[in-house]
């Protein structure tokens, strides 16, 4: 009998001309499924199992390449520096995703101005309230390093709870919209997949972020990390609302998505509201002590 080891390592890597046709075998099954046997078919159980096999050789043999492009890309020293300098990698993201929220705010504010619509009104105000507090950490990271000044770190990181805990009231908006008017995000076709492996990517390394951060003893750079969980958990509850109405079919519950939205939605609200309420907290402990 051969080594499981052996075997488990052929199905992983069972040759560069199976991970080539395994791509448009699983994406053509896919595509009969949907197209035209439908998702109860038993072609559609065949297709999703080619599919996941596909996905995961073709990750397992590309590891390998990448581990050899990051070797290659080390060599050039500003993408050296993104990667060892933390606080440089830091500001990088603080800035682009301070952007890249202005912009959302300002596209859902126009849309709910032109449209009169409470749903991109409820948005808009949830990435001002982002928006707000990547800027309140750009610009204290613009003047001044990390774990310099632990006085004007604290009063920002306090400064960021008390916009968390007021953010509830935004994000509470949207969960009441979802759920009333049981509609939610929407993506066509393959981006809700996409869509769901990016979600569950920036959600665990923004868990990880939290914890890893704490060590560098900075409030500011806490905060800032704190602010990304946040945006993954909303992140996560809109794609809960995009697979509900992209899976839903005529033997679900009729109030089944409401109830789903509503438990989500008060579940990072909660937990919204509570780091906020934490931030408050623990920055005003160490401000009294300082």
């Amino acid at each position: 009998m051969k080594n499981p080891k052996r075997i488990l390592h052929k199905l992983l890597f069972p040759g560069v001309v199976v991970v080539i046709l395994s791509v448009p075998v699983g994406a053509g099954l896919l595509a009969y499924t949907f197209l035209v046997a439908g998702d109860n078919s038993p072609v559609a159980y065949v297709s999703y199992l080619v599919s996941a096999y596909s996905l995961t050789i073709v990750c397992t043999n590309l590891f390998p390449i990448v581990r050899k492009g990051n070797q290659w890309v080390y060599q050039n020293p500003y993408i050296r520096r993104y990667f060892e300098d933390i606080p440089f990698k830091l500001r990088i993201s603080l800035y682009s995703s301070f952007v890249i929220n202005l912009l959302y705010a300002g596209v859902n504010a126009f849309s709910g101005i032109y449209y009169r619509s409470p749903w991109f009104g409820s948005l808009a105000a949830y990435y001002i309230f982002l928006s707000v507090m990547r800027l309140l950490l750009v610009r204290y990271t613009h003047k001044h390093g990390f774990g310099e000044n632990k006085l004007a770190e604290w009063r920002h990181y306090r400064l960021c709870g008390v916009i968390l805990a007021m953010m509830t009231a935004a994000l509470s908006g949207v969960v009441i919209l979802v759920i009333r008017q049981n509609r939610g995000f929407e993506y066509a076709g393959f981006l809700i997949y996409i869509m769901a492996m990016y979600t569950f990517y920036i959600t665990i390394m923004a868990v990880v972020n939290v914890v890893r951060y704490r060590k560098y003893n900075s409030p500011v750079m806490s905060a800032a990390r704190v602010v990304n969980l946040v945006a993954a958990l909303v992140s996560m509850l809109s794609l809960e609302t995009a697979m509900l109405a992209q899976f839903d079919t005529e033997n679900t519950s009729p109030y089944f998505r409401q109830i789903m939205t509503g438990i989500t939605g008060g579940a990072v609200c909660v937990m919204v509201v509570g780091m906020g309420v934490y931030m408050v907290v623990r920055s005003t402990r160490q401000l009294k002590k300082l």
